[in-house]
């Protein structure tokens, strides 16, 4: 088996990413079937100490930062994301590494007969099969395991309670803001979501907790308390100061547990750096557990995170900003930022976005930039029509321009953009990587592939 027959295999299984709605957590959902997988297999999860992140925004970013001082201390650290930009193996990487296609295959290889056992097991009247999710979960646990990793840090992939990754025992959980997403799914109110999120919190651990909206941290406390887990909250316990910033950075001061870290990251946004506190304070009670993290691992950790298509600029005259909003409270925060960050004489916003979201939350929050808008649709088979997506702009008065595809709608924009005018490109990740591809074939400045 080569690397894209073990990736068509892997994919064999049902998706629930590529097919939104499926009522998991109504129909007596659990995970058993995954742990008892996982334990024919000498229970990789548990070979090395765990970060659990969930949440709605910013979990990824806060992920990959918190790996990244882990690999810089010298900890050698598993990093399990989702989804991914443009390659599967993206999401499994060891100290910044992608899982390489040999290892990829080796890996689904061996595992093979272990995954049919389960689905077997399903068809003879076991309660559920192992998902595409679930399969490529324990596959990074193993892989891991393999690579005598210190650290894993997990990204939950949907809620937390009943996500494939809930079976590791973390020393930390981490929760990023949470917002409305996912309702079909999780429920329809933060408080119902908040819940699901919740679920990654063991009994004993550390919790950090990200700034919240409404009544959301109140529910955290709770359930803390409940389950005596120990709760640090970022911008209550721990707080920060913006100190400067530019289109290539910004640094910001952090009052911690260990004293005032002085930092710098390479990601634009006010958001990034709420998810860099978030990530020192959970460093930083990792290092209270007797672990070797410095400030100085810290600082020089944050200083070279990597995190592509989150407010992201490709290009400069006219600027290209990439940024994957996918709700209303990411697109509010990209408008913020946007108005924040530059001045220009017009902007363009390219526009796709999933069929599951709330896209008049969405449309009402771009309008205030009063742009020129450009809706598309990505190559995924959750993307909303685009006819449907203009449609809601009608009801603004806006009338858009309609393309079929990402590159078409990048290409077109481009050729009426000036010099000081701006593009920016949101609505899901999976549109910012079909904008990143077309970027990199034309060699448009700021992108690398991977």
């Amino acid at each position: 088996m080569d690397c894209s027959q073990a990736e068509e295999y892997i994919r064999s299984f049902i998706d629930y990413e590529r097919f939104p709605g499926i009522p998991y957590a109504s129909r007596g959902y659990e995970l058993t079937h995954v742990e008892e997988l996982l334990h024919r297999l000498s229970d990789p999860h548990l070979a090395g100490k765990t970060v659990h992140v969930a949440g709605t925004k910013g979990k990824g970013s806060t992920a990959a930062m918190i790996a990244q001082t882990l690999s810089t201390s010298g900890h050698r650290t598993g990093l399990y994301t989702s989804p991914h930009l443009h390659n599967l193996r993206e999401r499994i990487r060891v100290d910044g590494n992608l899982i390489s296609p040999s290892e990829f295959a080796a890996l689904v290889t061996e595992l093979k007969p272990y995954f049919e056992a389960v689905n077997a097991s399903y068809e003879q009247g076991a309660k559920q099969p192992l998902t595409f999710f679930e399969a490529l979960t324990v596959l990074a646990f193993v892989y891991f395991m393999k690579e005598e990793t210190d650290f894993q840090v997990l990204e939950v992939g949907l809620g937390g309670r009943l996500d494939a990754t809930n079976v590791a025992k973390p020393e930390v959980c981490v929760i990023t803001p949470i917002s409305l997403d996912h309702t079909q799914i999780l429920g329809n109110s933060l408080g119902k979501i908040a819940y699901e999120k919740a679920g990654i919190i063991k009994h004993g651990c550390w919790v950090v907790l990200s700034p919240q909206p409404g009544g959301i941290a109140s529910i955290i406390e709770d359930i803390c308390r409940r389950r005596e887990a120990r709760l640090v909250q970022v911008g209550k316990d721990i707080t920060w100061r913006r100190l400067a910033g530019d289109l290539q950075r910004q640094s910001f001061v952090v009052q911690g547990r260990m004293g005032a870290h002085y930092l710098t990251i390479p990601l634009l946004g006010d958001y990034q750096v709420e998810n860099a506190v978030t990530a020192v304070t959970t460093l930083e009670i990792l290092a209270s557990l007797g672990l070797a993290i410095s400030a100085e691992d810290i600082a020089r950790g944050l200083a070279h995170v990597e995190w592509p298509g989150r407010f992201q600029i490709l290009s400069y005259r006219p600027v290209i900003l990439v940024d994957s909003a996918h709700n209303v409270a990411s697109t509010k925060r990209l408008v913020e930022n946007i108005k924040a960050y530059f001045n220009y004489d017009k902007i363009f916003v390219i526009i796709g976005v999933s069929c599951d979201k709330d896209v008049s939350g969405i449309v009402k929050e771009l309008i205030s930039l009063s742009p020129q808008i450009v809706v598309t649709r990505s190559s995924h088979p959750r993307a909303a029509s685009p006819l449907a997506l203009a449609a809601e702009f009608a009801r603004w008065g806006i009338n858009p321009r309609v393309t079929d595809a990402v590159a078409q709608a990048l290409s077109q924009t481009l050729s009426m953009a000036k010099e000081r005018d701006l593009i920016c490109v949101t609505g899901s990740l999976f549109v910012v990587a079909e904008a990143l591809d077309y970027a990199a074939e034309f060699q448009i400045s700021g992108v690398k592939s991977l």
